[in-house]
């Protein structure tokens, strides 16, 4: 960092998803056990090593069951955040955490000017879900931190955690299956239903990016678990990045890859996963930033320096106390004045 020019100043940003980040004691699912105390102090000290290394000024979080054991981890990170949120995730009684699925949340040390989270899905978007009847809300809802640096530059930051591919079955109310999961014809109906989802996440998600981009000057940084490849149908959904290569008029509302905008001297490593699925790596975690971050755009207001991924331990053996995703970090540069 000893080459940055003057009137840049620096911003660090990552998106980790912690794998079940919950309280000791409490039940997430009904068929996985809840932690003991002493594996609920393995995770929040395995968390808090990895924040130290990360040492962002804004980490984006997925999979939090209980806010308390977010602040648990950064606590033994030795960082401090002076804002730790997780919207639908808050254990103080009365209220007992998420329920359902897991939350995303922020935590940062810039200066907080409003945290909204996106429930519903704007009009027009939700699909009819085979079994499942009309889908019109985000399992996981996305949120939105408005956030300003030190020198007063305005930077918003979109933590998301689309669905993922899993096949969704049908259950009772007892979380028991109602198909048959041996059944091929059964497996690929419940595949679509995730597809769907997926998509129509992504659609809202779209809608939301359009509406923080048109017509502002506010960079913005999307980042989380997309559960897809960058250039995938859903993600490209989000990021609309094609349509900026052929149209330069829609650059202001579309999303770039933030690894693949980084600076000429950065090292992009053959190392850029985040998961790894039946032995083969995958990029579901990611970071996109707006034009804003393009430099030589008429509308740039910095760059991408570098990105980096972490994910050494994806390779020492599964383990719930760590997290079966990498975590992804960008270093971004914004002018001063």
């Amino acid at each position: 960092m000893q080459d940055i020019p003057p009137n840049l100043a620096t911003l660090f940003v990552a998106t980790c998803n912690l794998l079940n980040l919950a309280r000791p004691q409490r039940v997430f699912y009904a068929n996985q056990d809840a932690y003991d105390p002493r594996d609920y102090q393995r995770k929040v000290s395995w968390l808090g090593e990895r924040f130290r290394a990360l040492n962002a000024d804004v980490l984006a979080v997925q999979e939090v069951w209980d806010d308390t054991a977010l602040k648990d981890a950064v606590l033994a990170s030795g960082l401090r955040y002076d804002t730790i949120a997780v919207p639908g995730a808050q254990s103080t009684p009365p209220a007992q955490g998420a329920q359902g699925t897991p939350r995303v949340g922020i935590a940062t040390r810039l200066r907080v000017d409003g945290i909204e989270s996106f429930v519903d899905f704007p009009d027009g978007i939700a699909v009819d879900v085979p079994g499942l009847g009309p889908h019109t809300r985000f399992e996981r809802p996305p949120l939105l931190a408005r956030l300003r640096m030190k020198h007063g530059q305005p930077v918003n930051v979109l933590t998301v955690h689309l669905k993922s591919k899993r096949p969704k079955f049908l259950l009772d109310a007892a979380g028991q299956s109602l198909e048959d999961r041996d059944d091929r014809k059964v497996a690929a109906r419940a595949s679509l239903r995730s597809l769907l989802m997926r998509g129509a996440e992504a659609a809202a998600l779209r809608c939301i990016v359009i509406d923080l981009l048109r017509g502002s000057q506010v960079p913005l940084v999307v980042m989380g678990d997309f559960n897809d490849h960058p250039h995938s149908v859903t993600t490209q959904l989000v990021a609309a990045t094609s349509d900026a290569v052929y149209d330069k008029s829609a650059r202001d509302v579309a999303l770039f890859n933030a690894y693949e905008m980084q600076g000429e001297s950065a090292l992009k490593k053959d190392v850029a996963y985040s998961h790894v699925h039946q032995g083969f790596p995958e990029i579901l975690d990611q970071i996109f930033v707006s034009e804003e971050f393009m430099a030589g755009s008429p509308r740039s207001l910095g760059d991408v320096r570098r990105v980096d991924y972490f994910n050494d331990h994806l390779h020492e053996g599964r383990d719930r106390t760590r997290s079966d995703h990498g975590f992804v970090r960008a270093l971004l540069r914004l002018r001063i004045g």
